[in-house]
């Protein structure tokens, strides 16, 4: 009787178990179960090179990926190639995060029903701000340089063009090997987005925070003069210009990006001011959007001498930025001090309904509306007297070039970055080109071309 009642009861306590932990399971399943469908590793929604199924389109609705049984990319070589590395490869060398991002939108997973595009309705579309014929035209601009070409909308945030180089055709991938990649520089850096995952040294680029710190901190900043006799010294260290460009006031300081002004001008600022002011910029920061998380730049004057901070100022020593970051920095200037921050995704649909759209979320301010102001009006004199607004024609371009050095015998990596300032075409641009020598002869070619084109679309809008 005992060894019948001690079985029972064993008996009892396995079914409790089994209850609890169906219990527990069905509560997790409630809780957790989107979560895990849309995981990145779930093979019901995701294959090896993005989601099981779905369409990614351009700003117009051109078709830029089409994923299901069989991933098919854009009829274009030219779109395949511009949107590589926002779209990735079959091969899941460069990966799509904005297409996984939004795989929950997509799928519409229901407890009861499961996913929505698996349960006999059409799938999902991925809207992207992107335009396919700018991309290809930046990608053609572009031509053979490494590097990365972007163009944003500063009042709404809608990325209309950011193409990274080198590239490839994902229809046609190159058949090279690790050391291949390692030794040969025409693939250095195949697979990086370099828009959001990439910083570069700014160069006089930089020149616009040091700019925007001075015209807040010193009085009379605009009236002060500078003499360039070609090098300022400190001690045994020089700063150097390519040419002594006598006496100046700030504005012909920024048209002739006068390294002596500014040298000069970071001593009567200080190390601490500069950081204070690459830290309002962004400089340091991360920016977030669709599932992208970019590349932080680095400004750090902590342990610098008074050459080193000189050298900051200027854009060298240790500074670093990111294309993204930095053309929300111009977008900033160009929208009086604040400005939209870029997205990628415009809309998401899935079936016949809309399950995300995308609004505009502003930046903090960055400076006052009179120092954005003021900083407008002398990067327009830059393209004015030094750059030449015949090189943009039917647009007000205000901008600042840099030429940054990266050592090692290597030549120079090319900037250009800034704002079209008139109220219809709000766009801002950052170009930069590695080992392409000086900013502006070699970056304002590629952004005239990319500038009149987002011209001709946005004016068939």
């Amino acid at each position: 009787m005992n060894r019948v009642s001690r079985r029972a009861w064993a008996l009892v306590v396995l079914i409790v178990v089994l209850l609890g932990g169906m219990c527990f399971f069905l509560g997790e399943y409630v809780v957790n179960a989107e979560t895990w469908v849309s995981h990145t590793a779930s093979p019901h929604l995701h294959s090896s090179t993005g989601l099981g199924s779905g369409t990614v389109v351009d700003r117009s609705g051109v078709t830029l990926l089409t994923m299901g049984g069989s991933t098919a990319y854009a009829d274009s070589a030219s779109v395949r190639k511009a949107t590589l590395h926002w779209l990735g490869d079959r091969e899941g060398k460069i990966s799509a995060p904005v297409v996984a991002g939004y795989a929950d939108e997509m799928s519409r997973y229901n407890l009861l029903t499961g996913l929505y595009s698996y349960s006999g309705a059409q799938s999902g579309q991925i809207e992207l701000t992107l335009s396919a014929k700018l991309q290809a035209t930046a990608l053609e601009a572009m031509g053979s340089s490494q590097g990365v070409i972007a163009v944003y909308n500063y009042k709404t945030g809608e990325i209309l063009c950011a193409v990274t180089t080198p590239t490839y055709d994902p229809d046609d991938p190159p058949q090279i090997t690790e050391e291949e990649l390692e030794s040969n520089e025409a693939y250095d850096g195949l697979y990086w987005n370099r828009f959001t995952r990439s910083t570069y040294i700014p160069g006089s680029i930089f020149k616009i925070v040091t700019t925007a710190a001075a015209l807040e901190t010193i009085d009379d900043i605009g009236e002060q003069t500078f003499e360039c006799t070609g090098s300022v010294a400190y001690g045994p260290d020089l700063v150097t210009c390519e040419r002594a460009h006598g006496t100046v006031e700030l504005k012909t300081a920024m048209a002739k990006s006068c390294n002596c002004a500014y040298a000069q001008i970071a001593g009567l600022l200080g190390a601490d001011t500069l950081e204070t002011y690459a830290r309002r910029f962004g400089i340091t920061e991360s920016l977030r959007f669709d599932g992208v998380t970019t590349q932080a730049g680095h400004f750090d004057l902590s342990e610098a001498a008074a050459v080193e901070v000189a050298w900051a100022a200027i854009g060298q020593y240790t500074d670093q930025v990111n294309p993204a970051q930095y053309l929300t920095l111009m977008g900033a200037i160009a929208g009086g001090g604040t400005a939209a921050e870029p997205y990628l995704v415009s809309r998401v649909t899935s079936g016949e309904d809309a399950v995300y759209r995308a609004s505009s979320t502003m930046t903090g301010r960055v400076v006052s509306r009179e120092t954005a102001d003021a900083l407008r009006e002398l990067m327009a004199n830059n393209v004015e007297s030094t750059y030449g607004s015949y090189n943009f024609p039917g647009l007000t371009v205000c901008a600042k070039s840099g030429t940054s050095q990266v050592g090692g015998g290597q030549t120079s990596n090319a900037l250009f970055s800034g704002f079209v300032a008139d109220e219809e075409y709000p766009l801002a641009f950052i170009v930069v080109v590695e080992n392409g020598g000086y900013g502006s002869s070699t970056c304002v070619p590629i952004l005239s071309k990319v500038l009149a084109a987002c011209k001709a679309e946005m004016d068939n809008y």
